[in-house]
């Protein structure tokens, strides 16, 4: 009987222990497992910061005075899995919302309504895009005959855009604004006149005297044997004058435009690609390069 306790004992003895061996190898899986878990959050929180560094590092390039939009220098890196890869654009290709609807000048909120042609709308909808929009930054509260001004549910800004997205609230602007990349062609932060040296395709082809042929033209000459805009290889247009001889205008062909294009204008839009291992980040401004340069915008991404 003694003999059979005492079994009966070393058994549950052993048993516990097996227990308590088991228990105290999960306790130090689970610790080895949260240690490893922080230390990959570190490296992450580490890489994230360092790809923000480097984002930073191409934005501050960028505002240097003498760097333009091929200069070699917007291509950097700091370490071999740190780099930075900068981009600079001409705000002044785009539309701006704000100079199109000021003083309701025809000419120049003809280019709007065609470049919404060039979209697709039809000229029902673009006619109510284009008076509500009127409508939307005019200080009165008549409606147009095909706008809408302030109800119950509706409350028009009475003043010129704050920012492109305010398009979203605007009436007969939902659907459009719902697309992919809406916003690629509009802005409110260059001089006004369209700079044709950055004009989109769908830009160019919403100005007077323009189509197919002449934009296809003017692009493939502009971009340079890469086909890219704004890098070393593209022709450096040094007068409008050049500009009308690359797209093969006339003097009085390209009167058409007096007023509706600039040159040089010295707003530029900026994205800086940082890049940590894995991690990427990306700052976008809106700078006036004049002089000392002037931050307007600044977003991260």
């Amino acid at each position: 009987m003694k003999r059979a306790s005492l079994a009966s004992r070393s058994g549950a003895a052993l048993l516990l222990a097996l227990w308590a061996l088991f228990l105290l190898s999960a306790v130090l899986i689970a610790w080895a497992l949260d240690i490893d878990s922080r230390i990959t959050l570190s490296g992450n929180s580490s890489r994230i910061l360092e790809a923000e560094a480097m984002a930073a590092s191409g934005a501050e390039v960028a505002l240097d005075p003498s760097v333009d939009a091929g200069s070699t220098v917007l291509h950097g890196s700091l370490a071999r899995n740190q780099t930075y890869q900068t981009r600079i654009t001409g705000e002044g290709g785009r539309l701006n919302l704000n100079w199109i609807v000021t003083g309701e000048n025809p000419q120049r909120l003809a280019i709007l309504r065609k470049y919404l042609e060039v979209k697709g709308i039809d000229i029902n909808e673009r006619e109510r895009m284009i008076d509500c929009l009127l409508d939307w930054v005019d200080p009165d509260d008549i409606p147009r005959l095909n706008g809408a001004e302030a109800d119950q549910d509706y409350h028009p800004r009475n003043a010129l855009l704050q920012s492109v997205e305010e398009l979203k609230q605007v009436k007969g602007w939902v659907e459009f604004t719902a697309r992919p990349d809406w916003e690629a062609d509009f802005t409110i932060y260059s001089t006004g006149p369209i700079d044709l040296t950055w004009a989109s395709r769908d830009v160019l082809l919403s100005l007077p005297g323009f189509n197919d042929q002449i934009a296809d033209r003017f692009l493939e000459y502009r971009r340079g044997p890469d086909g890219i805009d704004g890098t070393d290889d593209d022709p450096v247009f040094e007068s409008l004058d050049q500009v009308r001889l690359a797209l093969g205008f006339s003097p009085e062909q390209f009167a058409q435009l007096s007023g509706l294009i600039g040159f040089k204008d010295p707003v530029v839009r900026v994205v800086s690609v940082g890049k940590s291992g894995d991690a990427t980040r990306t700052i976008q401004m809106i700078i006036r390069k004049s002089g000392s340069p002037q931050v307007i915008r600044w977003k991260e991404l």
